[in-house]
């Protein structure tokens, strides 16, 4: 899809002049920005720019302290990080929040977890035989291989962890993904892993909100690119024909409006 026609694509979640205080302190002044179905948009800032408290936001985190949020065409005031994930929104943090020593299978459904009625006295019990099914159904969508779904998580790359991660926001039936950082302390390998598990997702129409401090990664993946600077959007290009060096001075050099 190209740009010219992904902007004519209705937008999942469209921000409209959104503002957020934590007491005095101003984390965002009225940003409005959008994103749409199998879009990559970056999201870029030097720390303390505000790209942590928008992801809050979406996530559902904290609500907005001015402006409106919407999804897909929608008013979206979620209560918690909960609301956001049955919304369709779910974010991938950069620790994961994967259970190391659990296998692949129990961390896809930790917390919902398929539960089957036993035949002494009819209560629920573990329905695992159908978990690992559907953890190997979900993992065959993504582009890296995760042959043994039994084996801790532990034990994978990087790579494969992040694919056991989106794999469970995939589960949720999530249509947009917040990944912060993801790609950060992995070798090359992993890296071009995690590139193809994000090239995947952009196939099946599902959105990325890409937060990072990589610059690769972000001309190698994103659509468009929104910069913020103290609190505030200070650009919002089109990622054809950026280079990393490029971007990189457009960070440090961008002025709020």
């Amino acid at each position: 899809m190209s740009g010219r026609d992904r902007g004519a694509t209705t937008p999942l979640l469209e921000l409209e002049r959104v503002s957020l205080a934590y007491g005095p302190v101003q984390a965002l002044r009225e940003v409005s920005l959008a994103i749409r179905p199998g879009e990559v948009l970056g999201l870029l800032g030097d720390n303390g720019a505000g790209k942590s408290s928008l992801v809050k936001l979406v996530a559902g985190v904290h609500p907005p302290t001015a402006g409106t949020m919407r999804w897909q065409g929608r008013v979206y005031a979620p209560r918690g990080p909960r609301d956001a994930l049955e919304a369709g929104i779910a974010t991938i943090y950069q620790h994961l929040a994967l259970a190391p020593r659990l296998p692949v299978w129990h961390n896809l459904f930790l917390g919902a977890e398929r539960v089957r009625r036993s035949w002494f006295a009819g209560l629920p019990v573990l329905d695992v035989p159908r978990m690992r099914e559907e953890a190997r159904a979900a993992l065959a969508r993504l582009a890296i291989a995760v042959p043994d779904v039994d084996r801790p998580v532990a034990e994978l790359s990087g790579g494969q962890r992040q694919a056991v991660a989106i794999a469970r926001a995939l589960l949720w039936n999530a249509r947009l993904l917040i990944m912060d950082e993801p790609t950060a302390a992995l070798g090359v390998r992993e890296t071009a892993e995690v590139r193809a598990l994000v090239r995947g997702l952009e196939a099946e129409g599902v959105a990325v909100l890409l937060v990072s401090h990589d610059m690769q990664d972000v001309v190698a993946l994103a659509h468009r690119v929104a910069i913020l600077k103290r609190g505030r959007l200070a650009a919002l290009l089109d990622a054809d024909g950026l280079d990393a060096d490029r971007l990189a001075r457009l960070v440090m050099t961008a002025e709020a409006a």
